[in-house]
């Protein structure tokens, strides 16, 4: 039988973990924590089990955590969001970006999408019917080259996809990304798909430019976001969709019928961690900045050239000095001689750049983890590969 996703295999993230495993290596390349989530959360999660909440919830999701995520975009981006009308509970930040795709993209639509790109966009669109046009970010700092995204622009252009912080670059977007966007399409027939999933991870003084926070923007998006980034319970697969009610609404008759309704008892466990700690999350970016910092010093020491990631959980690495091996060559080389397994960067991209040696290594772990990675990659013999 014809396949409908002729050109799509297993995805990057499980195919290095499996090898990763296989081999015994420390994984830097899959994006999950080797910490445990909040004691006080895990504790309210067999809570929650223990007081019954084991049924289908509502399926747009538990009111109670509804009313949470409101009560945080309002008080982090001066954002009006309605819990009834306008915020969706979805299992994980995956289920919510395949519905909206699904909610309005029709054959022969184009979806714009920034290449590196999270490999969860294009699968999507094609399987609505539509065409993924891929629009390079400028090197070496992965911003938005806005005369190409104008050019990439048709009348057939229904949907753009922004990943702010971005995976797997760690690039961000700033206010003046965002009104240079509104003007472009202004007057246009454009939805956005803004993933926003590493919202609480970004390193900027000035913090997360959330296109909820553009009122211009907002009113034709949906604005995706996870608890699993943010919780460290990445297992767990809960997300949330915001976006004005007709696009909830269309998002919402898909959702239905994908997963119908996201695991009760975590959703009654986060809505009540919410409550009792609504600093958790403002403490994420310092968290995670020394755990960037720390992986950093090491990768320079093994001879990597970095640029600091500016959000996520994730750096990027050129390792050009060390190796003229294609990304996908010389990851498996590091599996192999050093132990250590990544992501090969090339995968996010229609056509790779000539010459681009970037990896990208996550830093979501805890110190020893990363301090045994850096050891077994600063005894890399070079050159590699």
């Amino acid at each position: 039988m014809d396949s409908k996703l002729p050109n799509i295999g297993e995805t990057i993230f499980a195919v290095m973990t499996a090898k990763a495993r296989a081999a015994g290596a420390i994984d830097l390349s899959q994006g999950y924590p080797d910490f445990d989530a909040p004691p006080r959360l895990t504790e309210l999660l067999s809570q929650a089990m223990a007081a019954g909440h084991n049924q289908y919830p509502p399926y747009i999701g538990v009111p109670t955590l509804r009313e949470a995520i409101a009560a945080k975009v309002a008080d982090l981006y001066g954002a009006t969001v309605d819990p009834q009308d306008e915020i969706t509970v979805t299992s994980g930040a995956t289920e919510a970006l395949f519905c909206a795709a699904q909610a309005v993209i029709r054959p022969g639509d184009e979806a714009i999408v920034f290449d590196p790109a999270y490999d969860a966009y294009e699968p999507a669109v094609e399987l609505a019917g539509g065409k993924t046009v891929h629009v390079p970010l400028t090197s070496p700092n992965y911003g938005i080259d806005w005369q190409r995204l104008k050019e990439a622009i048709t009348d057939r252009t229904r949907l753009i996809y922004l990943n702010s912080p971005h995976n797997p670059a760690g690039a961000t977007l700033c206010r003046a990304d965002l009104d240079q966007l509104a003007a472009l399409i202004r007057n246009r027939d454009i939805l956005l798909v803004s993933d926003e999933v590493y919202e609480h991870i970004c390193f900027d003084t000035a913090g997360h430019c959330s296109v909820l926070a553009h009122d211009e923007l907002a009113q034709r998006a949906y604005v995706i976001s996870s608890f699993g980034k943010t919780y460290h319970c990445t297992g767990w697969k809960v997300g949330y969709c915001i976006a004005p009610p007709a696009l909830t609404a269309e998002l919402r008759k898909v959702h239905q019928y994908v997963t119908f309704a996201t695991m009760a008892p975590a959703q009654h466990a986060l809505a009540q961690f919410m409550t009792e700690h609504p600093e958790h999350h403002l403490g994420l970016a310092e968290f995670y900045r020394a755990k960037r910092d720390r992986l950093n010093r090491w990768l320079q020491r093994a001879g990597f050239a970095v640029t600091p990631a500016a959000g996520t959980y994730f750096q990027v690495a050129d390792y050009s000095a060390l190796s003229d091996a294609p990304d996908t060559d010389f990851a498996d080389t590091l599996i192999a001689q050093a132990g250590v397994s990544t992501i090969p960067v090339s995968v996010f991209y229609a056509r790779a750049p000539a010459g681009q040696r970037h990896l990208r290594f996550c830093f979501a772990k805890d110190d020893a983890t990363l301090d045994a990675a850096g050891e077994a990659l600063s005894r890399l013999e070079s050159p590699l590969g």
